[in-house]
């Protein structure tokens, strides 16, 4: 399973800005890798794993701006098609850490 965060957030005042990198950074301390500006995902072995991070990322939600989350199976993860330009692009996205089971 796949987590993925959207986000667009304020960046005008420089108070702005340091709470858009605190956010940023917050959820990178917790396994997310960026896939997009402003769009970060993160590899879960289960449901239940992917809740707790997704109760982190709620943990830390700004006062201000948009954020999303959402929940992909591999398969669904894996059918997408990425793009650069017109030429198609293939990026393997795999675990990020070992996990025995």
């Amino acid at each position: 399973m796949w987590v993925l965060v959207f986000y667009d957030l304020p960046t005008e005042t420089k108070k702005q800005r340091k709470v858009a990198a605190g956010f940023r950074k917050e959820i990178m301390k917790d396994g997310f890798t960026m896939f997009q500006f402003s769009i970060y995902l993160r590899h879960c072995p289960s449901k239940e794993n992917a809740d707790v991070h997704i109760r982190r990322v709620k943990a830390i939600l700004p006062d201000s701006g948009m954020i999303g989350i959402m929940c992909v199976t591999d398969k669904q993860f894996g059918a997408m098609e990425l793009f650069h330009g017109t030429e198609e692009h293939i990026k393997e996205y795999g675990p990020q850490q070992l996990e025995i089971f």
